[in-house]
């Protein structure tokens, strides 16, 4: 095994932490076996991390820090929304689908109930932290005319279901067997289906029964 200097000893640490969780679960992993993965000594990785919940906490931190710049826009109120929202879904599906993001959602759905802190640090720190730059962005899009005037709370969390559904798609159905689910297409499919039911609408586009050739859009 290489020598790990470091430089790249956190790296490698998470990267072995995010290996055990998903192979071993939260319960049943065990800090020796990641500080052996690694190829440190356990004083080493407790010098860095106090215990499984800070790594948790770590791994829960780098998801979120992978995903919020792709909404950190300076001045969003002068740019069209519809395309920052679209980049968005399409990046979060490529990060959430990854092995090493998915088992996130699938340790919380399934260890959750016997670790509550977890769930909560990883919605106060991961979930919400999303959904609040999800909203921001919807909410400049009503702003600005773009988007129709809908709630913007509810409207993140429909973007975040169908990213969380594909991410557990993935680790969890697909290896029992469920079909292969292309992640460009489905990146494709979710945007369009969200920005079609954001988009502002004429008022005659809400009464498809008005069929005369001045109400129809132009």
């Amino acid at each position: 095994m290489a020598r790990v200097t470091p430089s790249d000893r956190r790296e490698r640490i998470l990267a072995a932490a995010r290996d055990e969780f998903a192979e071993r679960g939260f319960a049943a992993a065990r800090m020796a076996d990641i500080a052996r993965r690694v190829g440190v000594s356990r004083s080493a990785l407790y010098q860095m991390f106090d215990d499984k919940e800070a790594l948790f906490r770590a791994l829960v931190a780098d998801l979120v820090g992978s995903m919020l710049p792709v909404l950190d826009v300076p001045d969003p109120v002068a740019k069209p929304v519809g395309p920052l929202l679209q980049a968005f879904i399409h990046a979060a599906l490529q990060r959430m689908a990854r092995g090493d993001a998915a088992f996130l959602p699938r340790l919380i759905v399934g260890e959750g109930a016997l670790f509550p802190d977890l769930v909560r640090h990883y919605h106060d720190h991961g979930i919400a932290l999303v959904l609040a730059a999800v909203e921001r962005l919807i909410a400049h899009g009503v702003a600005r005319g773009e988007f129709a005037p809908v709630d913007p709370a509810l409207a993140a969390r429909s973007v975040a279901g169908g990213i969380l559904l594909t991410a557990l798609w993935k680790i969890v159905f697909e290896p029992a067997g469920a079909p292969l689910l292309d992640i460009n297409a489905m990146a494709s499919a979710h945007a369009d289906l969200v920005l079609h039911g954001l988009m502002q609408r004429n008022a005659s586009d809400d009464n498809p029964s008005d069929n005369t050739p001045s109400s129809k859009v132009q």
